[in-house]
């Protein structure tokens, strides 16, 4: 019986779409020599950790590495290359879910909810309400997004529509900008937000992107918002800018070290959100995401090429690998 290798539980519905397909098992451990061990037989993984790029080297069964969401940098796509693996990936459909969590953020910063919640609870009434003198309203401000993919995309909409917000973004694509959006370079962009949020994939253009010279050139009162990656932005700038008060403060989903150490700078401050890299998990999403893995893995196990491949390139050699029919 073929295995489907997980390293997290899925979804019940995504589950039950498996059954019959194969062995559906659920990684013991996400530490490198454990993930290695437990793929060796496998004829699917379904990525949710990072994998190592030794895991490729002695699968001899694995067909196919396939993204539990949008972003692939949990897969070393080289080395499943290089195996003949199929990479693929479920884009687009926690969108909602990431972009709601973004105007979720830009709220509770611009409303000071977290110190107001917190003095209400440990000081009393009037202290909690004496926060509401320096809060201010979203409505009228510019957000800068950073990154026009999906995520993006939902993230002006709502922001344009919902909070009658100015949007404006910059993007690798050459696309027509979508209804009440303009384009700005990257620095333009930092310079004139009041909100900038970054949806960016991570790769060797956007690592590092958000640097200490563009953090100075931000609003003093702008916030900052990543969904995107941790490295995207300078953490020693970022940390040196709130330290000195040289912008308004930030949300913060995703970390450079994740799990982000409990001693971490970040969590000294009275205006940072801090949440475990879980912008785009909500029940709905969770079921959108591993339907459209295990759809792509029931293809793969038909003998099918997934939706959603990300390296094509590799295609002529994994099929030398499986014949059709294997």
């Amino acid at each position: 019986m073929r295995k489907i290798l997980s390293t997290h539980p899925l979804h019940p519905r995504a589950t039950a779409m498996l059954v019959g397909a194969g062995r559906l098992v659920v990684a013991s451990a996400l530490d490198p020599k454990t993930l290695t061990a437990e793929a060796r037989e496998a004829d699917i993984v379904i990525v949710r950790a990072p994998l190592p790029p030794e895991l490729f080297a002695g699968a001899s069964s694995l067909r196919a590495a396939i993204r539990h969401g949008a972003g692939l940098d949990m897969i070393p796509v080289e080395a499943a290359s290089a195996a003949g693996v199929l990479v693929a990936n479920v884009p687009a459909v926690n969108a909602r879910s990431v972009a709601e969590h973004v105007m979720f953020m830009a709220l509770a910063l611009l409303r000071r909810f977290r110190v107001m919640d917190r003095d209400l609870r440990a000081k009393g009434w009037l202290s909690g309400r004496e926060h509401a003198n320096s809060t201010s309203e979203l409505a009228g401000k510019t957000i800068g997004i950073v990154g026009l993919g999906a995520v993006g995309q939902a993230v002006g909409h709502i922001a344009a529509q919902g909070f009658d917000l100015n949007v404006v973004a910059t993007t690798r694509s050459l696309r027509p900008a979508p209804e009440r959006v303009g384009f700005l370079s990257i620095d333009a962009l930092v310079e004139q937000s009041d909100i900038v949020v970054l949806c960016c994939p991570l790769t060797e253009e956007t690592r590092g992107l958000i640097s200490r010279e563009r953090i100075a050139r931000m609003k003093p009162n702008a916030l900052l918002i990543n969904v995107s990656r941790g490295p995207v932005v300078d953490d020693e700038a970022l940390i040196e800018a709130l330290q000195k008060g040289r912008i308004g403060g930030a949300a913060l989903d995703v970390f450079s070290t994740q799990p982000l150490p409990p001693n971490h700078p970040y969590f000294g401050f009275d205006n940072v959100i801090v949440t475990p890299h879980m912008a785009g998990i909500t029940e709905e999403s969770m079921m959108r995401m591993g339907v459209g893995a295990a759809g792509e893995a029931l293809l793969v196990l038909a003998g099918k090429l997934p939706v959603n491949l990300r390296n094509p390139e590799v295609v002529e050699r994994y099929r030398r690998r499986f014949p059709a029919g294997d």
